[in-house]
């Protein structure tokens, strides 16, 4: 149980109306409902796991939430992305977060940081809350939020998914507890993990995670119950099934004393998503491609290495689908040979990530090509946007 002063605090006769479901709970009472307005909650992230998780602690009575956000909203984002809503595209994700959880709990104080979490800013803005809940999607950041959270003493109750899949648990809810770096001592090579922006998400699924990671951070505040502590829970949607793996602090896990390069840590030359394994290949911008093929030249070779399925929402004229894991298990590598005799060889996927990895592995077969930087959403941007985006 966190030990927020809740001297002070007082419940409104709203309030009581309110969260009168919470206080004929023996479990919270009166004492479990101060405490929750007495707690500070920083959410990293307000996507698919942070919509969740901020909807509920607000509706909790959870009396100040923090967000940590920098993008926009989109239209591909309303999927799953619940807090979130049609009249808010192009607007600050932030800004829309705020806005529903006042009209869930307008009794909440909501603090809005619109900038990524770095290693100069995360000690500051992490410090004033008494818990931590991890929404992001992305290694560089969760090495942060988890070093940050060790040096501060706070629990970092984390989240993660992808495609039908999730995982939670809680980090560092005490000085023996594990953290991140007992689950991950190494961050995976670049590009070996897809972003749900390349793999896909099914919309329910960051809601489940996102609800459990809200149920932690109010058993947290209110001492009920028994947290994920030591306990890493994994979720498949496909099957219906959770099971829980031991997690213990590794004696060969690194003292955490100072913050990091986190980008060189994870081995990260850049942030937009896809492109982190560009630097290994040529490259070549969408606007040159669109050059080259209206030249009409019959030596170019235009390969789509995206999933079938992408296939059929959108295309670029003129390419030949060949699916990157055709490519990595080799079944596909004498159709693309053939293809690319005595011919110019460009690849492209969604955003630059996976073409750049079928380049690398159709490099080691002695097949050399380009890679178009940005792939199909770029075209679509810069090029030609009848070519519908995803």
């Amino acid at each position: 149980m966190l030990p927020p002063d809740i001297s002070g605090v007082e419940l409104s006769p709203d309030e009581i109306a309110r969260f009168s479901r919470h206080l004929i709970l023996p479990e919270v009472g009166m004492e479990g409902q101060k405490r929750l307005k007495g707690a500070s909650v920083l959410c990293v992230g307000t996507g698919g796991l942070g919509s969740p998780l901020l909807l509920y602690l607000a509706a909790a009575g959870v009396g100040r939430l923090g967000i940590v956000d920098f993008d926009v909203v989109d239209h591909s984002n309303l999927q799953r992305q619940v807090i979130h809503g049609t009249s808010w595209v192009g607007k600050p994700k932030i800004e829309s977060a705020k806005a529903r959880i006042h009209e869930i709990n307008p009794h909440c104080q909501v603090d809005l940081y619109e900038t990524a979490l770095t290693s100069e800013n995360a000690l500051e803005i992490i410090r004033p809350y008494d818990i931590v809940c991890d929404g992001t999607d992305n290694f560089p950041t969760r090495y942060l939020v988890n070093d940050a959270c060790v040096l501060l003493g706070k629990p970092n109750v984390y989240g993660s998914i992808f495609r039908f899949e999730g995982q939670a648990t809680v980090f560092n809810l005490d000085a023996e507890s594990p953290n991140y770096r007992d689950l991950f001592p190494e961050p995976p090579p670049p590009g070996l993990v897809p972003s749900c922006a390349e793999g896909g998400v099914v919309g329910v699924l960051p809601g489940i995670i996102g609800v459990i990671q809200a149920t932690e951070a109010v058993k947290i505040i209110t001492g009920i119950g028994t947290t994920l502590s030591g306990r890493l829970l994994l979720f498949d949607a496909l099957k219906m099934s959770f099971r829980e793996l031991k997690l213990r602090p590794s004696p060969e896990r690194p003292v955490i004393d100072k913050l990091i390069d986190y980008q060189e840590f994870c081995g990260v030359g850049g942030t937009a998503p896809g492109q982190e394994e560009a630097g290994a290949v040529e490259t070549i911008s969408v606007g040159e491609l669109k050059t080259l093929l209206d030249a009409g030249g019959d030596d170019i070779v235009l390969l789509d290495v995206r999933m079938p399925q992408e296939a059929e929402i959108a295309t670029i004229p003129g390419a030949v689908l060949v699916p990157l894991d055709q490519i990595e298990n080799g079944t596909a590598i004498e159709q693309v040979r053939e293809l690319a005799a005595g011919k110019r060889l460009y690849a492209h996927c969604k955003l630059g990530g996976r073409s750049a990895k079928a380049l690398i592995a159709l490099k080691r077969e002695g097949i050399e090509g380009i890679n178009v930087t940005g792939g199909i959403d770029a075209w679509s941007q810069e090029i030609d946007p009848s070519v519908q985006r995803y």
